[in-house]
């Protein structure tokens, strides 16, 4: 059987935790982020876990993770 090819901007917007986890960042944290309040800044950066309705489309995206 061939091997299966990782889809690359998966890789990089996803990552599994040691419990197999499927974790992801927030959008809108690049820009036009002057107006929004030190608070709301610090919400982006927490990473999620992924919805169980997206959980499969995902693994096929990254099958070696």
């Amino acid at each position: 059987m061939p091997k299966l090819k990782t889809h690359k901007a998966a890789q990089r917007r996803f990552h599994i935790t040691g419990s197999g986890k499927i974790m992801r960042t927030k959008g809108g944290k690049s820009h036009l982020r002057r107006k929004k309040s030190k608070r709301a800044k610090r919400l982006y950066d927490e990473k999620l876990p992924l919805h169980p309705s997206d959980r499969a489309r995902i693994k096929r995206l990254l099958p070696y993770a």
